[in-house]
């Protein structure tokens, strides 16, 4: 499991980066939702091989709620551009 962790981390880098280097509102604010969803999924790992399910619960709220506020708010600034 720890190998696993350490890949999903080595994924986590790829949205940093493209956030990074990338200019565009939107295409940045889908970057930062790939690192949320990402975030949240190790959550979700690490909760399970600690059997704590207070954690896993944590995660699932991120994964639930903190997306849907991120693309509302990334659609709200493509709206806001096309004006």
């Amino acid at each position: 499991m720890t190998v696993v962790l350490m890949l999903m981390l080595a994924v986590l880098l790829i949205p940093i980066y493209v956030g990074a280097r990338d200019q565009d509102v939107w295409q940045r604010m889908l970057a930062f939702c790939s690192i949320a969803t990402k975030t949240s999924i190790m959550i979700l790992v690490i909760a399970v091989i600690r059997s704590d399910w207070a954690i896993g619960v944590v995660g699932v709220l991120i994964l639930s709620l903190g997306n849907a506020a991120l693309m509302l708010l990334a659609h709200i600034l493509r709206r806001l551009n096309e004006l």
